[in-house]
């Protein structure tokens, strides 16, 4: 089976470019990172500059670990679904389970090497301008060099190829079991960070407005929400669409279509929340912060600029992941229609109706998915913003959410419309002929 996975890859790259781009940059990014435990133990450098680096790698890298689980695992959910009926064939052939395990995780495994390997370049680059970021504001001397070793390298293959074989062993087990008993186990660690995330946002209250821990509890708070919700994904999706009515042809098509497709979209819909909570929270508060500190008159201490640095860096990854989870998986999940849309036009639709659909489809989903990702920053804003300011909702916060309802509904909307208009570009005859 390892054979024939290594003969599919190279058989039919195209397949699998999603995967490889999420195992590059995840790979880029949790080398780079760790590469600044290399840094902080080379000799010579100050004890203080040790710190700010090895903050750095063990809160970003673990982030990175995360983000790269996640982004491997939306886009091989989509893959392993779309070649359903060919692992079927597989089966039917006389392939047994475990062979086609081994056959998925093989393919994921070949494909994060290869990610990993393109990866080591871009991540040295990445960790020197890092270095050269920290240096600029005063939290690492001067005289630090920049140090790519063993823990970079070690961590940035351990983890791509960890979360490789596990995402696409969980991606398996999502299409080839059934959805209820899918959505039965997930409801238990949805409601435990919903439970937990209640718990550390409210616990923001026990701090005093100038304590440094004043923004972990809030923030953990937002992301464990986040979290709940996210893996809650399918059935805040049906519940949402149960109460919605949309008016025209359009509108119906599209809600019929997200509530057969609920279970395809929760990758998109997961990745969307976290997007919109952590984003929304982490910059929101941190904002705050910066304004009660500059209208105290008082100077940001090292700890607080490494905070800071931290909050944007951790946003910024988050930014860069999210986008590339979306446009990965809408790419591959709106290609994968084309038959529908074939069907679609030989029926009488017209190109424009079918974008029209798309549109409402993809709308939907990115209002659902600011609405409860918001919720979950609320629940971190509103207690850190009362204590620290005595206000109930931030000034702040507007700004914020606008810039970011705007990068999460441009990714969501304009690549499903830019790729919808792409597949109609193929002749409904043929279309529909290809997917059969």
């Amino acid at each position: 089976m390892l054979v024939l996975a290594l003969r599919s890859v190279r058989q039919r790259p195209g397949r699998f470019l999603a995967t490889l781009l999420s195992a590059f940059l995840g790979a880029a990014i949790v080398m780079a990172f760790n590469s600044l435990h290399d840094t902080a133990g080379a000799p010579g450098v100050d004890a203080v500059s040790s710190e700010t680096l090895r903050t750095a790698a063990g809160v970003v890298g673990g982030y990175g670990t995360l983000l790269v689980f996640f982004a491997v695992a939306s886009a091989l959910t989509v893959n392993v679904r779309q070649r359903a009926a060919e692992l079927e064939l597989l089966r039917c052939s006389g392939a047994t389970p475990g062979q086609i395990r081994r056959m998925v995780v093989g393919e994921a495994v070949a494909v994060a090497l290869v990610g990993t390997a393109a990866a080591v370049l871009p991540a040295l680059l990445g960790g020197r301008l890092l270095v050269a970021l920290f240096q600029d504001t005063g939290q690492v001397a001067a005289s630090v060099d920049h140090s790519f070793g063993p823990v970079a390298l070690s961590s940035g293959v351990g983890v791509t190829l960890v979360a490789s074989a596990g995402a696409a062993l969980l991606a398996l087990r999502r299409v080839t079991r059934g959805r209820r008993r899918t959505a039965r186990r997930r409801s238990w660690p949805a409601w435990a960070a919903l439970a937990a995330g209640a718990v550390a946002a409210s616990s923001t209250f026990a701090f005093s407005a100038t304590d440094e821990m004043l923004m972990a509890f809030p923030a953990q708070g937002a992301i464990l929400l986040s979290v709940g919700f996210a893996l809650m994904a399918p059935r805040l999706l049906n519940g949402v669409l149960g109460r919605l009515a949309l008016g025209g042809a359009s509108g119906w098509l599209a809600v019929r279509n997200l509530r057969r497709r609920a279970g395809e979209l929760s990758g998109i819909l997961m990745a969307l929340i976290l997007f919109t909570a952590v984003s929304t929270a982490t910059l929101t508060m941190q904002a705050v912060e910066s304004d009660e500190v500059a209208a105290s008159g008082m100077v940001k201490s090292v700890d607080a600029k490494n905070l800071e640095t931290l909050n944007y860096t951790v946003v910024g990854i988050i930014v860069v992941f999210v986008c590339v989870m979306l446009v990965n998986s809408l790419y591959a999940a709106t290609t994968y229609r084309g038959r529908e849309f074939g069907q679609q036009r030989l029926a009488g639709a017209t190109p424009g109706q079918v974008l029209g659909v798309v549109g409402v489809e993809a709308l939907v989903l990115t209002v659902v998915g600011l609405l409860f990702g918001t919720l979950a920053a609320l629940a971190g804003i509103v207690p850190f913003t009362v204590v620290r300011s005595d206000a109930v909702l931030p000034g702040q916060l507007a700004g914020v959410w606008a810039a970011v309802a705007t990068v999460g509904a441009a990714a969501t909307v304009g690549t499903s419309l830019f790729t919808t208009r792409r597949v109609l570009r193929t002749p409904a005859v043929r279309a529909v002929g290809a997917g059969a």
